[in-house]
């Protein structure tokens, strides 16, 4: 499961999740994510302090909160993740039959993409979209 992970660029999301490790089974299965990195915290509770994945050849990383050491929990707001995909219509079902919700269903958008939201039962939002060939 751990391997060395790539060279980081640009801007790398990094969330904090309650259920880290679940939420790291759940993209794999709904998003096709491969976990790269894994850093268990030495507790019982079976949090991760680190979690590195690699979805669509982007990267996400993921821990639980750490409300001992500052990291309290918080409801996600504010920002959604995006991932641009050859097929929206196979993605959207992998992710909707994993549990995703349906917040904007697919639809034809004004600026060309078939684009949709869906949100995870953690509470991220998360756009798909593909941009249809000319």
């Amino acid at each position: 499961m751990t391997e060395q992970p790539p060279q980081l660029t640009g801007v790398v999301a990094y969330i904090n999740l309650e259920g880290a490790a679940e939420a790291s089974a759940l993209y794999q299965r709904a998003l096709g994510a491969r976990e790269l990195v894994r850093m268990p915290y030495k507790d019982e509770d079976g949090r991760l302090i680190h979690c590195h994945l690699e979805i669509n050849g982007g990267n996400l990383m993921i821990s639980d909160f750490f409300p001992e050491h500052g990291f309290d929990p918080e409801k996600p707001q504010g920002y959604t993740l995006h991932l641009q995909v050859p097929d929206v219509d196979a993605a959207w079902a992998r992710a909707v039959e994993a549990g995703f919700e349906v917040v904007m269903p697919i639809q034809l958008m004004f600026w060309g993409d078939r684009y949709g939201q869906l949100k995870d039962k953690f509470g991220v939002r998360w756009s798909l979209a593909t941009t249809p060939k000319a």
